[in-house]
C-alpha cells in the first residue's frame, strides 16, 4: 500500500468520526451552557440537574441523527475501505 494513499484514508476516517461525533458534542455543549446558565440564575447546585438534561439531550440528539451517522460510515466503507481491502 503507498504512502499516500494509507494517510488520505486515515485522514478521511479522521474527518467522518468528527462529521459523525458534532451533533452529540454540540448538543451535550448547548445543554451544558444553559443548564449552567439555569443554575447561575437561580443559585441551584444539584449535581443531578447537571447530568440528567445532558444525557437526554444526547440520546435524543443521537436518536435523530442515528440514520445520518450509520449512512456515513457504511458509504465510507464500502466506497474507501472495501476497494482498499480488495486491492482495487
Amino acid at each position: 500500500m503507498d504512502e499516500m494513499i494509507f494517510f488520505d484514508t486515515l485522514r478521511q476516517g479522521l474527518w467522518i468520526s468528527v462529521i459523525t461525533a458534532t451533533p452529540i458534542l454540540a448538543a451535550a455543549l448547548i445543554s451544558g451552557v444553559l443548564v449552567g446558565l439555569f443554575q447561575a440564575l437561580t443559585s441551584v447546585q444539584e449535581m443531578t440537574l447537571t447530568f440528567v438534561p445532558k444525557l437526554a439531550a444526547i440520546v435524543v440528539v443521537f436518536w435523530v441523527s442515528m440514520g445520518f451517522m450509520s449512512q456515513t460510515l457504511v458509504s465510507y466503507f464500502t466506497d474507501t475501505l472495501v476497494p482498499i481491502i480488495a486491492g482495487m
